[in-house]
């Protein structure tokens, strides 16, 4: 019988955003692909240290432990390395115990097509161009930031918490696009004016609502998953944000509505084990105290890039 992805938690993974690759990354950069697979290569017995996305997988994969969940969370490595360079990283999963079983290994291709073909709810990776495609695609996708913790000290994670920006992750960007164009006097009117007008869902809505479900079959006290809405709106414009979640029927553990308040230390308050946020300042910051994933606007047609070359485009991955 074939292998159902259907009622799973499908996480795609870039290895970069799994393990520390930050010096072979730089190789390849510099010296060019052959470089970096004969480093690969010599390195095979080396074990890669855990990379800023190593901390939640980990503890995602820990679900499937808990009675009734097993299977539920399915991890698949999706990278642009080619099967050749591939077996330090499976090398290094097999030795920190990790449940992941599958691969994507593209050799320099696009990812983008294969994230739909295995039903991704979550892609992480270092890769902007595989990212942006993801979220054109209407897949909840971040490209994680490099932070200066040290991921192999990580205490067992007993609850994954995870906090989500509002406008342009969980939400469209078109109140941001408002703000952004006409200031925050006409933003907080057309809000005001909308308040009992649902946001239309962004490219973190379906994820959050998969998460949801799987809340809804465990005591609020015993879920495996907390979440949080962390967002720079403030009164009036909270209220839009409130009637739009319960239209969408999602419960939203803890929300902090900022209006300007820098978001780091909320978020290193709260325990976040991920923070989703559209703009570089909010990751940038927010990376120094927990791991952090900025989030590319979903391109409009008028918008499209050219497409790049994906054999060298964004390191490797």
């Amino acid at each position: 019988m074939a292998y159902d992805l259907d009622n799973r938690l499908v996480i795609g993974v870039s290895t970069r955003a799994l393990f520390d690759l930050c010096l072979e990354n730089e190789i390849f950069e510099k010296e060019g692909v052959e470089s970096y697979r004969k480093y690969q290569t010599e390195h095979e017995a080396d074990i890669l240290k855990p990379g800023p996305g190593f901390p939640l997988i980990k503890a995602l994969l820990a679900i499937n432990r808990l009675p009734g969940q097993k299977g539920r969370v399915e991890v698949i490595v999706m990278s642009r390395n080619s099967a050749d360079t591939s077996l330090r990283v499976f090398r290094s999963i097999e030795h920190y115990g990790l449940d992941i079983t599958r691969a994507v290994l593209a050799g320099g291709a696009s990812l983008a097509p294969y994230l739909e073909a295995f039903r991704t709810d979550l892609f992480l990776s270092a890769c902007e161009d595989d990212v942006q495609r993801a979220v054109d695609s209407g897949i909840a996708a971040g490209i994680i930031c490099d932070g200066v913790r040290e991921y192999a000290r990580e205490e067992e994670i007993r609850q994954i918490r995870i906090a989500f920006d509002g406008d342009a992750v969980l939400f469209t960007d078109e109140s941001e696009r408002i703000f952004q164009e006409q200031g925050l006097a006409a933003f907080e009117e057309n809000e005001r004016r909308k308040a009992g007008s649902p946001l239309e869902e962004g490219p973190f809505a379906r994820f959050l609502k998969t998460i949801a479900v799987l809340q809804q079959e465990f005591p609020p006290d015993q879920t495996p998953i907390r979440t949080a809405l962390v967002t720079s709106r403030s009164a009036p414009a909270h209220e839009r944000v409130i009637r739009t979640l319960r239209a969408w029927n999602i419960r939203i553990d803890e929300a902090f509505f900022l209006g300007g308040i820098s978001k780091k230390e909320i978020l290193a308050a709260f325990g976040a084990h991920i923070f989703f946020d559209d703009q570089a300042v909010h990751t940038g910051n927010a990376a120094a105290v927990v791991p952090s994933a900025r989030v590319p606007c979903r391109c409009r047609k008028e918008e499209k890039p050219e497409k790049g070359n994906p054999d060298v485009k964004g390191g490797i991955e």
